[in-house]
């Protein structure tokens, strides 16, 4: 069975623009400075040409993971279910380690924002928080040690 990536109907939108984006504006872009690169000459010692190669093999690379994600995606449908935690739920708990509250947004893995407080349903926090309830005492298990959080409210 092939893996399942959970996403927002706005997440899938968006992974198929820039999956979009990868295909045909970007790969035109690199197999022009390719072309451009080869008309200088001997390849055995053009940087240039080095340089297209390797951004076309990480564009690929790209390529082939969004589009294997798009393929696998499951859509998550919207809800106003605040009962439990779910993927796309907005939590904010109580972090007894740190002594302070903490907002998540738990999403897809195609989603994800750490700098934003966006995590993933495969993280430790997130694998902790879904299913779970207001008031519930989660234990996250993180490759640091365990630690305890309080769930304080549901969005």
């Amino acid at each position: 069975m092939a893996d399942q990536f959970y996403m927002t109907q706005e997440g899938y939108e968006a992974a198929k623009k820039q999956l979009e984006y990868l295909q045909t504006v970007k790969r035109a872009e690199i197999v022009e400075r390719i072309a451009e690169a080869r008309s200088h000459g001997d390849l055995s010692e053009n940087a240039e040409y080095d340089a297209a190669r390797n951004e076309q093999a990480a564009n690929e690379g790209e390529i082939a993971e969004l589009d294997y994600k798009v393929k696998n995606a499951v859509i998550i449908a919207e809800t106003d279910d605040n009962s439990v935690v779910h993927i796309g739920s907005t939590v904010t708990v109580h972090d007894y380690d740190m002594e302070e509250d903490v907002e998540y947004t738990i999403m897809g893995t195609t989603e994800v924002d750490p700098m934003n407080n966006i995590i993933s349903n495969e993280s430790p926090v997130g694998m902790a928080l879904l299913r779970h309830k207001k008031g519930d005492v989660v234990t996250v298990k993180a490759p640091n040690g365990d630690y305890k959080l309080k769930i304080l409210k549901i969005d």
